[in-house]
């Protein structure tokens, strides 16, 4: 399937990491964009851990869930929307535990 893009596009998109130790950049903004993003699913596997979010707004970290406990297999969901702009990065961390993270966003266009 064909997804538009361009000038004045607004498109809902997703992004997925495995991150098995430390923080990992899982989704990095670009020049021209906006994007909204709508839900962080979180799974850990066979171990449990500490799982986190920060946004990195090129000038410093922003933590927007610090050190959560994760148990194995237990779901975690960031229902908060927020918006990155052109120059953020959403990191995702995890410690102890091998997780994984699924993104849903809405991207807006204005090249």
């Amino acid at each position: 399937m064909a997804i538009p893009t361009g000038p004045g596009t607004e498109v809902l998109k997703r992004v997925t990491a495995d991150s098995n130790s430390g923080w990992n950049e899982i989704f990095s903004g670009s020049a021209d964009h906006i994007y909204t993003i709508i839900t962080i699913i979180a799974q850990a596997n066979a171990t449990g851990g500490n799982i986190g979010l920060r946004v990195n707004d090129g000038a410093e970290d922003i933590y927007i869930l610090n050190s959560y406990p994760l148990a194995a297999y237990q779901t975690f969901i960031w229902n908060d929307k927020f918006v990155l702009y052109e120059d953020d990065d959403l990191d995702v961390y995890s410690e102890g535990a091998d997780v994984d993270f699924y993104v849903t966003y809405i991207d807006q266009d204005w090249t």
